[in-house]
């Protein structure tokens, strides 16, 4: 008897087939991921890489059909290693936290797929259940959460969209000394261009950080920041918009075509976590040890 594979275990990705008419579901993969080659779509369903519903490999020409659910695994040949290394905090039956070093992602994400947070912890710790409870991006360090176990993974998930976590980062940025702190920022917060880069525009507003001041050198100070909503970057263009970017950011106030160059990191830290345990009733802290530098 055959094993079919499970796609949780193997952190597949998903996608369920658009409306068109397209012969067969290879024909439809390859006009809606129009950025892999049929040959690597032809490779996968060979080595039982792309799988239905059940976690069954199907075949190239199977026939396709509207919102048909697929689960297929994200590969990127010749990877680029990133030479950081991760340190877990803490891990019980429900909870990993990760100290995460700038330049990894957390999730398989463009062209990484291995050299992600994710894809390491599950080596580690030999769990495929594992799943971020909450993202920071790339270029920022510091606590991610992690669910261990699917059956209390909504407990956990739940502590964010009710706003039920205390989050705080720090950031190093020049110093604004006209204005007057601590200060709460609020705006509209939308997707530009290039498409992963927010900008505020007018409207509702749909993000909120309070800032404070921490500690002050010079021209640049250290400011404690507590975003009370999850916008992407919300920090970085929060911070841009009070006219004081953070010191490394290429893709806020301006938008720099440069390589990673892991002397320089973007000084943001998710530094502290704070939430009263879902299962337990009990209080939770965790804290980075990580630390930024001036």
């Amino acid at each position: 008897m055959t094993t079919p594979f499970d796609p949780a275990h193997q952190q597949a990705s998903t996608v369920c087939l658009p409306p068109g008419n397209w012969p067969t579901v290879l024909d439809c993969l390859c006009d809606h991921f129009k950025g892999i080659a049929r040959e690597q779509w032809l490779d996968r369903f060979a080595r039982g890489r792309v799988l239905d519903a059940q976690g069954q490999a199907i075949q190239a020409d199977l026939a396709y059909r509207r919102g048909m659910r697929l689960h297929y695994f994200r590969e990127v040949p010749n990877e680029k290693p990133i030479p950081v290394e991760e340190t877990i905090l803490h891990v019980d039956d429900h909870l990993v936290v990760a100290d995460k070093p700038h330049f990894l992602p957390v999730t398989p994400t463009g062209e990484y797929v291995e050299q992600t947070l994710l894809r390491r912890l599950i080596r580690r710790l030999d769990n495929p259940h594992l799943v971020p409870l909450h993202r920071i991006d790339r270029h920022t360090a510091g606590l991610v959460l992690f669910s261990a176990n699917p059956q209390t993974r909504g407990a956990y998930q739940r502590l964010f969209p009710e706003r039920r976590i205390d989050k705080r980062y720090q950031a190093i940025a020049a110093a604004l000394p006209a204005l007057e702190f601590p200060l709460v920022h609020r705006s509209r917060l939308v997707h530009g261009e290039p498409f992963f880069r927010m900008h505020e525009v007018e409207g509702a507003p749909n993000s909120e950080t309070l800032a404070q001041v921490l500690e002050k050198n010079g021209e640049l100070w250290r400011y404690g920041l507590s975003p009370v909503t999850g916008k992407t970057h919300q920090l970085r263009v929060h911070m841009a918009a009070l006219g004081a970017g953070i010191c490394n950011d290429p893709f806020y106030p301006r938008l720099l075509e440069v390589e990673d160059d892991y002397q320089q990191p973007l000084k943001l830290l998710a530094q502290s976590l704070r939430f009263e345990d879902p299962l337990s009733g009990e209080e939770r802290y965790f804290e980075s040890r990580l630390a930024l530098d001036w």
